[in-house]
């Protein structure tokens, strides 16, 4: 049977690092939850310095804690030191005045970064702990096996490659780090490039339906990587589109926008292309559905000070007669005693150009004074889409140009037929699926690939 007590002071001169210690002595990035698996970490180590927990229990704690370090890692794809990625993800991850300062300018000169060296002080400490002694003493060999991991390979769906890929670097290059400065100067530098917290690793967010008072901003992983050449044709409603966006992320002045037209025609995948095409100037975008509008106000506060710009993205905006949703809406683009902040702008797409649905009844009350004058009633609810200042239409396209789109698609997508043959079968598959339009023309090559993958 193992020991159950350590001598303290045996413990304690063996020297090297305590890492309880260290974690205690963190300021700037000091506020760690309990169930964090460093403030743990830390708790683990105390009482395995201080010779008070017996060795069976030290290492169940130990394992419970690698268990979760492994979850993590699984769920981000991290490989190699999985110590290392974890300590880079807890900095990218951290929220506090240092790093939110940090976000998108970098270090300046200030008091603050007397603290915040302090920290990255100990920090270099975790990063470099030795865990020799804790495995002898307990008889495992976790630590050393999360410092040399191997990952099993899996798809990209499975994990949100795009935090992997920037953890892992920023874990690289704090392992070049020679000194302190050189950590500092990593973490930094990463922060100004790309931001701290959830808004710095993802490009999308949806907001969680509230049970109770807290605003909970979910990340949307592996969102779609269309660019917007891959939208055909199109082009002068996307330049427009481009021209708003990039006065946007500049600092210029720019218009909330309304895409609106036929279905399939490209309105939302137009969107989610300028997301991907301005993601590294700091252009970030939050998807809220018209149930969530009365929680716009909260929403717009939470990011306000915030050195990203901000899309608030509402697809397939409509309204019918009885819904009154489109009044919060109104309140927060212009109009309400709030100015909405420079660095949020609101893109909706539509099927409808006047969005809220009208009937005959919105004219009832119509006078006859120098003229015909629409109704009050009407007039309130058109008077949501001019509160966009640009409105671009995506109107179905031609024959020719939905050929146009299936040639491009099917080139893109290896499939070896000639344009003559893919404009007959095109023509086929459109009579009996919707109709003419992007949409139908990507699911024809859907179809193809099917086709294709099931004769091999």
């Amino acid at each position: 049977m193992t020991s159950c007590r350590r001598n303290k002071k045996e413990v304690q001169s063996t020297g090297g690092f305590s890492m309880y210690r260290d974690i205690a002595k963190l300021i700037m990035y000091g506020d760690i939850d309990e169930d964090c698996i460093l403030y743990q970490m830390g708790e683990i180590f105390r009482e395995f310095e201080e010779g008070t927990q017996s060795n069976a229990v030290l290492i169940r704690k130990v394992y419970t804690q690698i268990k979760r370090l492994l979850t993590v890692a699984t769920d981000f794809g991290f490989d190699k030191n999985l110590w290392h990625n974890y300590l880079a993800y807890f900095l990218i991850t951290n929220e506090n005045p240092f790093s939110i300062t940090c976000e998108k300018i970098g270090a300046n000169d200030g008091s603050v970064n007397h603290f915040a060296r302090n920290d990255f002080s100990a920090i270099k400490n975790l990063f470099e702990y030795d865990f020799s002694e804790i495995e002898k003493s307990l008889g495992i060999d976790c630590f050393t096996q999360i410092s040399n991991y191997r990952a099993i390979e899996k798809k990209e769906l499975m994990y949100n490659k795009n935090v992997s890929e920037k953890v892992q670097a920023l874990s690289s290059r704090m392992e070049q780090a020679r000194d302190v400065e050189g950590f500092f100067t990593a973490v930094t530098e990463f922060y100004r490039d790309y931001g701290v917290g959830m808004f710095g690793l993802n490009k999308a967010f949806r907001i969680q339906d509230r049970t109770d008072s807290k605003l909970v901003f979910l990340p949307i992983n592996n969102m779609d990587k269309v660019m917007l050449s891959d939208l055909v044709g199109y082009e002068i409603q996307k330049k427009k589109l481009v021209d708003n966006t990039r006065a946007f992320v500049e600092g210029k002045k720019a218009n909330n926008v309304l895409l609106f037209g036929d279905s399939g025609t490209g309105k939302s995948t137009s969107i989610k292309a300028i997301v991907n095409e301005f993601y590294d100037q700091g252009l970030r975008m939050i998807e809220i559905y018209k149930h969530q509008f009365k929680d716009l106000s909260n929403v717009i506060a939470a990011v306000k000070n915030r050195n990203y710009k901000f899309i608030i993205y509402m697809d397939d905006l409509s309204f019918e007669e009885f819904e009154i949703e489109y009044k919060f809406l109104k309140a927060v683009i212009e109009g309400g005693v709030e100015t909405k902040p420079d660095n949020i702008l609101i893109y909706a797409t539509s099927n409808r150009r006047h969005l809220i649905r009208e009937t005959w009844s919105d004219r009832n009350d119509v006078q006859q004074d120098e003229g015909m004058h629409r109704s009050d009633t009407m007039q309130e609810k058109l008077s949501l889409v001019n509160r966009f200042g640009v409105t671009i239409n995506y109107s179905k396209p031609s024959q020719k140009e939905y050929f146009d789109i299936v040639i491009h698609l099917a080139a893109k997508s290896g499939i070896k037929m000639s344009e003559d043959e893919l404009k007959a079968e095109a023509n086929k598959w459109e009579l009996s699926h919707g109709g003419i339009s992007g949409r139908t023309a990507q699911q024809f090559i859907y179809y193809l690939q099917g086709k294709e993958d099931n004769e091999k």
